[in-house]
């Protein structure tokens, strides 16, 4: 069982998205198939926020019953259309008090690209098995978007994969809440899953064992790809007088990083407790630095800034790639 985790993180969705793209072409070199696509390679995938964005375009049908879209076409946009999802008025600006009174950004223009991409296909479609994160604000409750879910209960939990989408990346001050509606017109509204499950590969983990009972651990193999390391660095000396208007920034990017480095350490100590540690691949990009953090920073600079940093994690690791490659075809073999 091959399942493929990123993170959330905005625009930094480019990074991992850069690093499937490596790994696609590895596999299309290796199989001597120009058409391979990352969905004919695994057989779940597990995304937040943007790494919701990006898992669900891999996994999504066209009319043949083909992956839609290459790992090219999933990172493109963000590198074509950033600019114009986070982008801001003047006016919009000064209504929102700079992200203070209202979301920073207004959703249509992601909402439009969803269309473009994802038209009227649902969940119950994909080509693979998936879990994709959000939050229900109306009840406090974690909310698990599944294709099991959308196949065995239909008229509840069956949903467009473009509200799928927009709802997983509903993050709170960027975008207003999303409400998405079922097939009996139920309406629920949902946030960002980052606020509980940044890095959703133990959401993968638990879920496989859940639908298929007599998978373990040694019987899974998971990919998962960060969005970066945030860098938080806060001296005891700065910290020690700050108050709630200080710590509102910085909390939330910390408990991100933390729930993301939490469910890592899960994981290297259920693979490792089976004598597995070969079956779980983290890879994060190192430290970012200044506005590269930011994932909203969608000037021309950063989005090139990004890439490049997506094609030197993917140098970096380039042996790590050759070993997914390796046990993915072997697998498929």
């Amino acid at each position: 069982m091959n399942i493929l985790s990123i993170d959330g993180g905005g625009i930094r969705g480019i990074i991992p998205g850069m690093v499937v793209c490596t790994l696609e072409e590895k596999l299309q070199k290796s199989t001597g198939n120009p058409e391979a696509r990352i969905a004919d390679f695994f057989d779940f995938f597990a995304g937040t926020s943007t790494g919701g964005i990006l898992t669900t375009l891999y996994n999504t049908p066209d009319k043949s019953g083909r992956p839609k879209f290459t790992a090219k076409d999933a990172v493109n946009l963000y590198i074509d259309n950033g600019r114009q999802i986070f982008e801001r008025t003047i006016w919009q600006k000064v209504k929102s008090g700079w992200g203070i009174l209202d979301p920073k950004y207004k959703a249509r223009v992601l909402e439009n690209k969803l269309e473009q991409y994802l038209d009227e296909i649902m969940l119950s479609e994909t080509l693979r098995s998936c879990i994709i994160t959000a939050y229900k604000i109306d009840s406090g409750e974690a909310w698990f978007f599944t294709k099991t879910k959308a196949i065995t209960k239909r008229e509840t939990h069956d949903f467009t994969l473009r509200e799928v989408c927009r709802a997983t990346s509903a993050a709170p001050t960027y975008f207003e809440p999303k409400l998405v509606e079922n097939r009996i017109k139920e309406k629920f509204p949902l946030i960002d899953g980052g606020v509980f499950a940044n890095n959703p590969a133990l959401c993968a983990y638990a879920q496989v064992r859940t639908e298929i009972p007599e998978k373990r651990a040694a019987d899974m193999f998971i990919v998962s790809l960060g969005t970066g390391d945030m860098g938080i660095n806060i001296s005891y000396n700065k910290a020690i007088g700050w108050g709630a208007a200080e710590w509102v920034k910085p909390v939330i990017d910390i408990m991100m990083s933390g729930v993301s480095q939490t469910v890592d350490y899960q994981l290297k100590q259920i693979f490792g407790a089976v004598g597995k540690p070969e079956n779980y691949v983290r890879i994060d990009p190192p430290e970012l630095l200044g506005n590269q953090v930011q994932m909203d920073n969608v000037s021309a600079d950063n989005i090139r800034s990004l890439v490049n940093i997506g094609r030197q994690v993917s140098e970096d690791n380039n042996d790590k790639l050759d070993e997914i490659v390796s046990k993915l075809i072997g697998v498929i073999g």
